[in-house]
């Protein structure tokens, strides 16, 4: 059960990544990210939202270890930290806060506990 439910959260982030990578501005319009002058906010996009998150589940399903597992839960956890500060230093939309890092928490949860537990 624990491989099934590994799959799927790995699918899920490159899922999830594939919006930042394919439809960096309706992922930055549903994140309220503005564009600037330039095309760069697209760029980091596709690359820091997008192929990071796409190349990280792709790489835990094609290692199939583990260790590979929770190193994206640990991305996650990176992603709900984040979320925790800006909670109270920038105070974003509670809704959309709660949405986004409520996944993120639940993935790195999962993929910590059940691969290194």
């Amino acid at each position: 059960m624990i491989d099934i439910l590994n799959v799927i959260a790995a699918l899920v982030t490159v899922a999830f990544g594939l919006f930042g990578f394919i439809a960096p501005r309706y992922t930055a319009d549903t994140l309220d990210l503005a564009p600037t002058n330039s095309t760069m906010g697209l760029s980091e996009m596709r690359a820091s939202v997008g192929g990071l998150f796409v190349v990280s589940g792709l790489a835990a399903i094609w290692l199939d270890a583990p260790l590979a597992y929770a190193m994206v839960g640990f991305a996650y956890a990176g992603a709900a930290a984040g979320r925790v500060v800006s909670l109270f230093v920038d105070k974003p939309p509670m809704k959309k806060l709660l949405v986004f890092g409520g996944i993120e928490a639940t993935l790195a949860l999962w993929l910590i506990a059940a691969n290194l537990g």
